[in-house]
């Protein structure tokens, strides 16, 4: 453990001395929780998005949107975070550090994450756990703490509540019908958004594994649960992959195998870990610390019928970095519920279907001036009464008001129907990705350290996909005309489309290699005294150090 630590202790060294991550507003002692993309992390950052981007939008019906950070009271509300979206905490008396409760019970139960508050309260009291803080813990009852930032949309009096969004979801599900029309209104398609998300953690630890402001992608897939999807599965035919059951069984099987015995209880979840698994080995995450574990029972949201969870293994242990769950109907039913404005797709039947009607609707002439904005919902609750129903009749509306329908407001429907179709709500699957734990696995598995010289060596060897700097140049000597050669080469390499070059002529050229390993660079390209004489310049690789001589006319890269 204790070398362990000491290489976790090296690494984030680096990383800070390097320009990637850095401890964000650290003129004023920092700020827990929240981190800094330096002047080569803002960079590597941008290139893990758009590799994940690029990686859904190749499946061609998915979509990119952005949707505000800043989101109205009544929407996440709808969606139930206003009511469930928290953590249970208890304060120190001793100190005043305020923990969660599941946290600090770790080492005392398998999965806290999943305890009541009563259990996590029993917990809590028969083993009182240490304190991060102080030697003499003195805990206070557990308590519900919501994690979202509220803030106020606009000003004065006419302000409204609202919150930082805790996901992006929320933002695509609303956009359903836009995205609907852009389809041309046939399922399936989804939408992906990349951006921050916020979260007024209790206690964040780890460093980059638990952030107040952090970022995440998500892709929101819209289906037809009656239709059964035929993925192709071949990519991962030869490759068997950890799976961990609801019940804390391992297995190793293929996601064919997964799918087809219903350990993975979709075929678009199933399909989408695959890919999800591919996305991870692209941008460099070691495949044989990855492992997919199925949420418990007693873990399972309550809407979900399926859920499982990427854990990626590192210097913190085993770290869920992305969940894949099917969530069936349960947010857009919600956002129509609280808006009364139709989130539904269509389905044509094979043959038509022949239906009697026997029952009610509103009269509009009357029901339309009476209700007003309110008629719409009206009309959807008077058509679902039978046809001996009595009126005046009282109906509930989705904001919670009562409404009193009378004789009047209504009139009887009997007709014979065919129906060529119906209207439904469509199911969804997402995989929700932590971008940062992502990124910070990206380089902890990266991150080598051997010796050269009789001195210690340290490199990081990204993917190229993510690299921050495609190439570096470096002028031998910045005189004789070394430098102004290097700087023209380094303008062309940066004037390349998507090619992203460093220039660096400080130091001698083993510290310039030393420092561009640090950062990843993949390609070093040394100007000396013959490059000014013919224009030929030294390639050198940073993952076995080779080196080759060629003329600047003919690199690959240009």
């Amino acid at each position: 453990m204790a070398n362990d630590d000491e290489r976790l202790e090296r690494l984030q060294g680096m990383l800070r001395q390097r320009g990637i991550l850095l401890p964000a507003f650290d003129l004023y002692g920092g700020a827990k929780g929240f981190y800094d993309f330096g002047p080569v992390g803002g960079r590597l950052r941008s290139r893990l998005n758009q590799v994940w981007i690029d990686h859904w939008l190749s499946l061609g019906n998915i979509v990119e949107i952005s949707c505000p950070t800043v989101t109205p009271y009544e929407v996440l509300e709808a969606s139930g975070h206003v009511g469930e979206f928290s953590d249970f905490m208890t304060v120190c008396g001793q100190c005043d550090e305020a923990s969660r409760a599941d946290t600090l019970l770790e080492a005392h139960h398998p999965n806290p994450d999943a305890l009541s508050q009563s259990e996590l309260q029993s917990l809590l009291t028969k083993v009182n756990p240490d304190c991060p803080s102080c030697p003499t813990p003195e805990w206070s009852p557990v308590v519900a703490q919501n994690l979202m930032f509220s803030t106020t949309i606009g000003a004065g009096s006419s302000g409204r509540p609202g919150f930082m969004r805790p996901e992006t979801a929320q933002g695509m599900f609303t956009s359903f019908p836009a995205l609907y029309r852009h389809f041309r209104e046939r399922l399936p398609f989804g939408a992906i958004q990349v951006g921050k998300g916020y979260r007024n953690e209790i206690s964040p630890r780890q460093g980059m594994i638990r952030l107040r402001e952090f970022n995440m992608a998500e892709l929101e897939y819209f289906i037809d649960p009656n239709e059964r999807p035929n993925h192709d599965f071949s990519s991962w035919s030869s490759h068997e992959i950890c799976l961990i059951d609801g019940d804390g069984v391992s297995h190793s099987m293929t996601l064919q195998h997964a799918a087809e015995s219903g350990l993975i209880r979709h075929p678009t979840v199933g399909f989408f870990m695959g890919k999800t698994f591919d996305f991870l080995s692209s941008v460099g995450i070691d495949g044989t610390r990855v492992r997919f574990r199925q949420h418990a029972s007693d873990e399972m949201a309550h809407y979900a019928s399926d859920c499982w969870d990427v854990e990626i293994h590192g210097s913190y242990g085993w770290i869920e970095c992305v969940g894949i769950a099917h969530r069936g109907c349960y947010d857009l039913e919600a956002h129509e519920t609280a808006t009364g404005k139709s989130l539904r797709a269509r389905r044509e039947f094979s043959e038509p279907k022949i239906r009697e009607i026997d029952g009610w609707t509103i009269d509009g002439g009357v029901a339309g001036p009476a209700f007003r904005a309110d008629a719409g919902q009206v009309k959807t609750i008077v058509e679902s009464f039978d046809a001996d129903v009595e009126f005046p009749v009282e109906v509930t509306l989705s904001d919670g008001r009562n409404l009193a329908v009378a004789a009047e407001h209504v009139k009887r429907v009997q007709k014979t129907v065919k129906e060529t179709g119906e209207w439904f709500i469509p199911h969804v699957v997402e995989p929700a990705f932590g971008i940062d734990r992502i990124l910070w696995h990206v380089l902890d598995h990266a991150f080598e350290e051997t010796e050269k010289g009789g001195e210690p060596y340290r490199m990081l060897k990204l993917a190229d996909s993510v690299a921050p700097i495609d190439v570096a140049i470096l002028p031998l000597f910045e005189k004789d005309g070394m430098d102004d050669l290097a700087l023209e080469l380094h303008q062309l390499c940066c004037s390349t489309s998507g090619l992203v070059s460093l220039y660096d002529g400080s130091g001698s050229i083993g510290k310039r290699y030393a420092r561009s390993d640090e950062i990843g660079v993949p390609i070093c390209i040394t100007v000396d005294h013959q490059s000014v004489e013919d224009r030929t310049v030294t390639i050198r690789k940073r993952d076995d150090g080779s080196q080759t001589r060629m003329s600047m006319d003919q690199l690959p890269f240009l």
